[in-house]
């Protein structure tokens, strides 16, 4: 059977349309360049009006009147001109034209330099991410990083900002060990001095790689929006936490992710223990801390470093004792212990008797312990006992007594810390520079980012109880009587500490005691000489019930106790 040929149409359609398609695009190219004017002054205009309007968006609203009316009176002088509208119009289209004359560039892939890393960190990661029994293994020398690495972004240097890598199914990634060195790597080729987060998706094989913005330092102290109960510990990403409140910083006002610490009987943290190098501001912390507790409870601060940092905070209302010598240190924190079991004595009675706690056994207290390991050396150097061990009481019943329990120390004297505080203090914290082996020892897991060796004073991380590790930046709080603080941050708190007690006048000096001198006659006197006394009447006073023991003095010790003169034991 004969084979008849394909109709014409059919034959030469594809020169017909690659015919046409060229015809297409020569009357597009030809359009192009004679409307290339009018795409310049569209393109302008375009500008001028986003330019304008975002100008009119940052005029302040009592601003916006006064700038009405002096648009309105610029056009009003420019219609009254002789060719003054076809002035304006013309200089309008000049600016557009000179606005419009530069087509943006789109970027829609990475440059050589860009490519070249790329390929660098492919490589570095082939030893990590393959096996010799790999039939098609994703990483290998000389292979194509494009297969590997998907979403990627570069910054104006040239450093990476944000990549996606695809690792092989059969890599470790549930061993603590195997992810902390490609981390490692990863922050060692993409740039030091740089805080970076990584997300690993263990279901999907991914990890995602991003550049942290550094956490501002604008927020100073100030009175926060929270709840009695909660106390503002610092603020972190605004991904990692669920909760925000109004700040103001230098740059405004604005909403603030804080990472919030509870406490009171339904705490599951009842108590904090914060660490860091000197100068990483755990002092500042608790300063802040006591700020915050004050208008709702009473604060106990124990000063071992002895450096006069919380001298601000002696004699304020609230403020029960503000101690730097050991012998007010044992003083105080015994009263702390019998104070704590006061309030479960008084509790208990009152939940038998079907009534509820008494008023001054809900006030919370707050005990702030400042370098413990100084008051332990010179307790142990005096044969005293250490200060720490009379925080057991508190440390163990502080939850149900509304007492709460928080403890700053060095890196250096952490060996000191008891057994009692380690156990007790569910919320961590840890400031200042330190290396990951570190962070994971005292929050008990690793963070996701990389700690940069330089950090500002209260930046550091934070994990309450069993959750996760949140980047942390504590509000500035320094001592408003430094004279290195700032006038605005002396201000700030300064604004925040409460009125000072009213101190008693002494009482008015008494007559001194008559001393009677023996005479020489009265050896001649014989015992039948006799002197009358009159008789004085004896009233009976009732015993007073038993109260509890008086809070500790409010006044802060001159000095902090030198190691080689012994102290005589303070009332």
């Amino acid at each position: 059977m004969a084979r008849r040929p394909l109709p014409r149409i059919l034959s030469s359609g594809s020169a017909q349309i690659a015919r046409s398609r060229e015809i297409a695009r020569t009357a597009a190219d030809s359009a192009t360049d004679v409307l290339h004017p009018l795409i310049t002054v569209s393109r302008g205009l375009r500008k001028l009006a986003a330019s304008a309007r975002a100008r009119w968006a940052a005029t302040p609203k009592e601003r916006r009147g006064p700038t009405l009316l002096l648009v309105a009176a610029c056009v009003l002088v420019v219609a009254l001109m002789p060719y003054g509208p076809l002035l304006a119009l013309v200089v309008l289209m000049g600016a557009a034209a000179w606005k419009g004359r530069v087509r943006p560039v789109v970027k829609t892939g990475p440059d050589d330099a860009e490519i070249a890393r790329l390929k660098g960190l492919y490589e570095a990661l082939v030893p990590y991410f393959s096996v010799p029994d790999d039939p098609a293994p994703l990483f290998a020398h000389g292979g194509d990083w494009s297969g590997a690495f998907g979403e990627h972004a570069f910054d104006a240097d040239g450093r990476l900002t944000r990549l996606r890598i695809a690792y092989p199914p059969y890599f470790t990634d549930g061993e603590p060990a195997a992810r902390a060195r490609i981390e490692q790597l990863l922050h060692a080729k993409s740039g030091r001095g740089r805080e970076y987060r990584f997300d690993w998706d263990e279901e999907g094989n991914r990890l995602d790689l991003s550049v942290l913005p550094a956490l501002p330092t604008t927020i100073a102290a100030q009175r926060f929006v929270t709840v009695p109960g909660e106390t503002v510990l610092g603020f972190t990403d605004a991904e990692a936490v669920q909760r925000t409140v109004p700040v103001v910083s230098e740059d405004g006002t604005e909403d603030a992710p804080a990472v919030v610490w509870r406490t009171g009987p339904r705490s599951t943290e009842p108590h904090l223990l914060a660490l860091g190098q000197p100068g990483s501001g755990t002092t500042s912390l608790l300063r802040s801390i006591a700020l915050q507790a004050l208008p709702h409870g009473d604060v106990v601060i124990v000063d071992g470093g002895g450096t006069g940092e919380y001298a601000c905070l002696t004699g304020r209302d609230g403020v029960l004792a503000v101690e730097c010598g050991l012998p007010g240190a044992l003083a105080t924190l015994e009263w702390a212990a019998h104070e704590t079991e006061r309030r479960l004595i008084a509790a208990n009675r009152a939940r038998q008797a079907g009534q509820p706690a008494p008023e001054d056994t809900r006030r919370p207290l707050w005990i702030l312990l400042d370098r413990p390991g100084v008051l332990g050396d010179l307790a142990a150097a005096d044969g005293r006992p250490d200060p720490q061990e009379l925080l057991q009481v508190p440390l163990r019943h502080g939850r149900a007594a509304q007492v709460t329990v928080v403890v700053a120390e060095q890196f250096d004297s952490a060996d000191t810390l008891s057994e009692a505080v380690r156990t007790h203090t569910r919320a961590r914290i840890v400031l200042g520079p330190a290396a990951p082996e570190q962070i994971a020892g005292v929050l008990g897991a690793r963070p996701h980012t990389t700690p940069t060796p330089e950090v500002p004073a209260g930046r550091g991380y934070a994990r309450l109880g069993t959750g996760p590790v949140l980047r942390l930046q504590v509000p500035a709080t320094p001592d408003p009587y430094d004279d290195a603080t700032s006038e605005a941050h002396r201000r700030a708190v300064l604004e925040l500490l409460p009125e000072r007690r009213a101190v008693a006048a002494p009482p008015a000096p008494t007559a001194p005691p008559v001393v009677l001198e023996k005479s020489p006659d009265a050896e001649a006197r014989t015992a039948t000489d006799t002197v009358s006394l009159p008789t004085a009447t004896v009233e009976t006073v009732p015993a007073a019930s038993p109260e509890p023991a008086p809070a500790p003095r409010a006044e802060a010790d001159p000095a902090p106790a030198p190691f080689h003169t012994p102290v005589a034991a303070e009332g």
